[in-house]
C-alpha cells in the first residue's frame, strides 16, 4: 500500500529552509503567514511522492535553519505579532488548500520533532440525514470543495466587496491590497468576518474528505557529543544551532488508513422489521394475521350489505303483492272470518287465499 499526503511548512516570518531539499520538490504558496512551501502538492506532470514503509525515516526528514537574527522587530502588539520562534507545519491532502495560521502545529528549534500521522477517511450523509456539501463552489477558485477552501473562498470575495482589492493569499485577478489597504481596510474587515456572531460564512462539512490524525514528541538537538561535529558543519556556534535550528520527520505510523462512515439512524426496512417483530412478541401477531383481520373485516362487512340489501327486496315484494289485493276487500273479510291461517304459512300460501 502506497500513501501520500502534502506538507505545507510556513517559514517567512518565522525562518527560511536549508538546502536539505530540492526545490524541485518544493512548491510555493501565499497564506495570511506570507510565502509557504508545500511538499508533495499535486502539480500537472509530475508524479506524487509516496512512501511503502512506515515508521521514522521512511517519510519526509528535513533540518531547518530559522534565522532568527533576520526577524522583524516588535514595535508594538497586534492580533497578527509573533512573539514566537519557529515554524509552523500543516499535513493535508493534495485537494485541500493549506490554512496553516489555523490548522498548523508548530515545531520548536533545538529540537528533533517526530510526527506520526495516519490516514483518515471520512464519509458524512448529505440531507436531509446529515448537512454535507460535495458541490464545487460557484467562484471556481478550488476544484474540490473543501471546509479551507470555503473560507478561503468566502473571504475573498468579502475582502474584494469592501475593499476592492484582495490579500496576498487569495485567489483570483483582483489587484492586490497596498500595505494603506491592509492596516485601514483588510485586516479590519478580516477581524470582524471572524467574530462569533457573523453569518457571513457558514461552510458545511465536505461529503468525503481525508484528514490526518498526528502524534507528536521531541528531543533536544543538539546532544553534547554532536555540538562540536554540527559547529564545524555549518560553521556556527552552538549557541546559534540551538536558538536556531530545527529537525522535523514527518512519517506514516502505519501503511493503513482508518474509515469513518456516517449511517442512517434509522432505515425504513429496520423500522418495519422493528414493528414486526415487537407486534409478535407482545401480542402474536403477524403479517399474516393483519391480512386475516383485513379479510374477515371484509366478510362481515359483505355480509351485512347482502342482508341490507336483501331485506330491502323483501319490503318491496310484500308492497306490491298487497296492492294487486286491494279491490277484493270484502272477500278478505268474509275469508278472515271462515279461515284461520296458521302463523308457519308462508306467505304465497297466504295470498292465494285471500285471492
Amino acid at each position: 500500500m502506497q500513501l501520500k499526503s502534502a506538507i505545507t511548512q510556513s517559514v517567512n516570518s518565522f525562518g527560511s529552509l536549508t538546502d536539505t531539499i530540492h526545490p524541485v520538490l518544493l512548491l510555493q504558496v501565499f497564506t495570511r503567514y506570507g510565502k509557504c512551501y508545500m511538499f508533495n502538492a499535486a502539480e500537472e506532470g509530475k508524479t506524487l511522492r509516496t512512501t511503502v514503509k512506515g515508521g521514522t525515516g521512511n517519510g519526509l526528514e528535513v533540518m531547518l535553519d530559522i534565522q532568527q537574527d533576520e526577524y522583524l522587530p516588535v514595535w508594538g502588539e497586534t492580533e497578527e505579532t509573533a512573539f514566537e520562534a519557529g515554524v509552523r507545519v500543516q499535513i493535508h491532502s493534495q485537494a485541500e488548500p493549506p490554512f496553516v495560521h489555523e490548522l498548523g502545529f508548530g515545531v520548536a528549534p533545538g529540537f528533533q520533532t517526530f510526527v506520526s500521522t495516519q490516514e483518515q477517511r471520512l464519509t458524512y450523509l448529505p440531507p436531509p440525514w446529515g448537512e454535507c456539501q460535495s458541490l464545487a463552489l460557484e467562484s471556481g477558485f478550488f476544484q474540490v470543495y473543501s471546509v479551507t477552501a470555503c473560507r478561503i473562498d468566502c473571504e475573498t470575495r468579502y475582502i474584494v466587496e469592501n475593499c476592492n482589492c484582495r490579500m496576498v493569499h487569495m485567489p483570483g485577478d483582483s489587484p492586490f491590497c497596498t500595505p494603506e489597504q491592509y492596516n485601514e481596510c483588510a485586516e479590519p474587515a478580516m477581524a470582524k468576518l471572524s467574530e462569533k456572531d457573523n453569518n457571513n460564512c457558514i461552510c458545511r462539512t465536505p461529503c468525503n474528505m481525508t484528514r490526518y490524525n498526528k502524534e507528536l514528541s521531541m528531543v533536544k538537538i543538539p546532544s553534547k557529543t554532536s555540538a562540536r561535529y554540527l559547529e564545524k558543519k555549518f560553521n556556527k556556534s552552538e549557541k546559534y544551532i540551538t536558538d536556531n535550528i530545527l529537525v522535523l520527520d514527518v512519517f506514516f505510523e502505519a501503511l493503513n488508513y482508518e474509515t469513518i462512515e456516517q449511517k442512517k439512524a434509522y432505515e425504513v426496512a429496520g423500522l418495519l422489521g422493528d414493528i414486526g417483530g415487537q407486534m409478535g412478541l407482545f401480542i402474536g401477531a403477524s403479517i399474516l394475521t393483519i391480512l386475516e383481520l383485513f379479510d374477515y373485516a371484509y366478510e362481515v362487512m359483505r355480509d351485512k350489505l347482502l342482508d341490507l340489501r336483501s331485506r330491502e327486496e323483501e319490503e318491496g315484494s310484500h308492497r306490491e303483492d298487497v296492492s294487486t289485493c286491494d279491490p277484493m276487500a270484502n272477500h278478505s273479510e268474509a275469508i278472515s272470518h271462515t279461515v284461520s291461517v296458521p302463523l308457519q304459512t308462508t306467505l304465497s300460501t297466504l295470498e292465494e287465499i285471500t285471492c
